[in-house]
């Protein structure tokens, strides 16, 4: 059974999706110090990525999606895993 997504579980839910798309799972990050420069998705997992959160975040937070886009880059700034090309 999945976890409702609610404002509390936001941020865990799309990180854990971002390693996903990745390959990995928060167990793989916890001891990784340089989990934000060893973990790399590809330019259309971005995509998805991006996609999928803003519209998430719009539905949770009950924003329009500039805020939600907004949201979701000063998330990505700090949460985010680097993009290779």
């Amino acid at each position: 059974m999945t976890m409702k997504i609610t404002r509390k579980t936001l941020a865990t839910h799309l990180f854990s999706y971002q390693l996903e798309l990745a390959g990995k799972s928060i167990k793989d990050v916890i001891d990784d110090d340089r989990w934000k420069f060893n973990i790399t998705i590809t330019r259309e997992e971005f995509l998805k990525f991006r996609d999928y959160s803003i519209k998430t975040i719009q539905k949770t937070l009950r924003i329009p999606k500039p805020k939600a886009n907004n949201v979701f880059m000063s998330f990505f700034e700090d949460f985010g895993v680097r993009i290779k090309d």
